[in-house]
């Protein structure tokens, strides 16, 4: 929520004028009226004239006065719900207007500046606002394209009961709406291994709470004495306590090809746009199955970057972790990159757990490079589009067939991905493939995917 008086003029000079180049032409009729009412008064010696005269050029003065005034006396805010929305969905937008003057208002006509593609910019009008009272109005906003849109500033015009003047002054809030790609809820598919984040055959670190390690370490002051390790301690000949441990949970790495040499075609049925939705949709589901999940680009660049390796530490910060991933894909863009080395030099060597990648283009080497990518995870899923056939809509090229048995002979699960591709029925084919490479003895890991 953003809140705020309008800005205030430039100074008191500045503002006075301000306020005088804010009478309606109804106004300035009555000046321009007074006046001259009170010149051939002067001329003329007709004292009742001049009352006249006063009247009329007094009357649009009180107005704008009136109207300094008040521009000083009126806050507004802007709650957002909710602030970050899929690409396709509506979100609300509600302004509220207080006055916390002693004096009512006149007419308030409201508008609030949207980016274009949000839709048209939403205007109202409000009526006579008590003293003390407030107004809510609401408007709703909604792309089909993701990204960071501001809302605001908000612009609230002023205007007296005789309308003689308006005055227009802006709010400095603004509020940020983010717009995440789109997401698929994907099947769960159970593979060799467990199918959940968490398993008796999990590996285990060291935490605060959990089952008692066999391994004891040495006595630190404030550890409970009922933690103390008799056996150990007799055979060191110091005091020992027994180690505490928590089940790890298993990892996941999202992995996002954004080259731009990788990608032809731009809008929101790109093939771009449909990796970082799928990138989007495997977060999101290995994240509900308990993973702990990093998103990775072939930049180098790995989110949340937190904890561990850059995965997230804790399952208290998994909602966090979703957020800040949302965030990222709703902004990546295109890399200047050529090549994948710098998320290859990210994977370090040994068992990484669960890899997915959505890669666009592929040429001979950079297939090879990612082959080799296989041996710093415990299984590989990779979705291979062929952007030159998304932007014809025709089937996938011959060398997209040679990338894919190129990573398959390094151990990946590949497929290629046609345009306009489901990846649920996707999701669910490479679950078929890596069973039928389980039964054959190939292809084999240790830790499943869903």
């Amino acid at each position: 929520m953003s809140s705020g008086a309008p800005a205030a003029a430039e100074g008191k000079e500045g503002g006075v004028r301000a306020a005088l180049g804010g009478l309606t032409t109804r106004g300035r009729s009555f000046l321009a009226a007074g006046v001259a009412a009170m010149v051939c008064a002067y001329v003329l010696g007709q004292s009742d004239l001049l009352r006249v005269g006063l009247l009329l050029a007094v009357l649009p003065l009180v107005c704008v006065a009136m109207l300094y005034r008040t521009r000083y006396r009126v806050a507004g805010s802007r709650r957002l719900s909710p602030s970050r929305v899929p690409a396709g969905a509506e979100a609300r937008v509600h302004l509220r207007m207080d006055n916390v003057s002693r004096l009512p208002t006149g007419l308030l006509m409201l508008q609030d500046h949207v980016p274009y593609v949000l839709g048209p910019r939403p205007r109202f009008v409000l009526d006579r606002v008590e003293a003390g009272g407030r107004r809510e109005v609401s408007y709703r906003v909604r792309s089909d394209l993701r990204g960071r849109y501001p809302l605001g500033p908000l612009q609230l015009r002023l205007s007296d009961p005789f309308g003689m003047c308006e005055l227009t002054r802006s709010f400095s809030a603004y509020d940020t709406l983010t717009v995440i790609p789109r997401t698929e809820a994907l099947p769960a598919v159970r593979l060799a291994g467990e199918a959940a984040g968490y398993g008796d055959g999990r590996q285990r670190s060291l935490a605060l709470a959990g089952d008692d390690d066999v391994i004891p370490r040495n006595y630190r002051h404030g550890d409970d004495l009922r933690r103390v390790h008799w056996r150990s301690t007799a055979r060191y000949g110091e005091l020992m306590v027994r180690r505490e441990e928590q089940p790890q949970r298993a990892r996941c790495t999202v992995l996002l090809d954004t080259r731009r040499t990788a990608y032809q075609g731009a809008g929101p049925d790109s093939a771009f746009e449909w990796a970082v939705s799928g990138a989007a949709s495997a977060l999101v589901h290995m994240l509900e199955r308990g993973f702990a999940v990093r998103l990775l680009t072939d930049t180098g660049n790995s989110v949340p970057g937190e904890g561990a390796d850059g995965f997230a530490g804790s399952t208290q910060e998994s909602a966090d972790s979703a957020g800040l991933m949302m965030d990222t894909l709703a902004v990546v863009d295109h890399s200047d990159g050529t090549g994948l080395s710098p998320s290859y030099d990210v994977l370090r060597g040994g068992s990484e757990g669960l890899l997915v990648a959505f890669f666009g283009d592929l040429d001979e080497e950079q297939a090879a490079l990612a082959g080799r990518m296989r041996q710093r995870s415990g299984a590989a899923v990779a979705f291979v589009l062929d952007s030159g056939a998304w932007v014809t809509g025709g089937a996938t090229a011959g060398a997209v067939d040679d990338r894919l048995r190129l990573l398959r002979e390094a151990g990946w699960t590949a497929l290629a991905v046609p345009p306009g591709a489901a990846l649920p029925e996707l999701w669910q084919q490479a679950g078929r493939q890596r069973t039928e490479a389980s039964g054959s003895g190939t292809n084999g890991f240790s830790g499943g995917w869903s």
